[in-house]
């Protein structure tokens, strides 16, 4: 679990740093990366999510 708290934090930085960059400057580029930050963050999570309901389901058997 320290992983995946670890993970969203560094997500949460990037995106908001990429936030800010953009408020600043203007530079919609800053919006892309926050964006993919956003979309690549969320799948990790869902990935993880799945494997965790996974190991649920599968531990009973063994």
């Amino acid at each position: 679990m320290f992983v995946i708290r670890l993970a969203a934090v560094l997500a949460l930085i990037s995106i908001g740093g990429a936030v800010v960059l953009y408020l600043l400057t203007g530079n919609p580029g800053y919006k892309l990366w926050a964006w993919r930050f956003a979309r690549v963050g969320a799948v990790v999570l869902a990935v993880f999510v799945a494997l965790l309901f996974i190991e649920r389901l599968l531990a009973p058997m063994f």
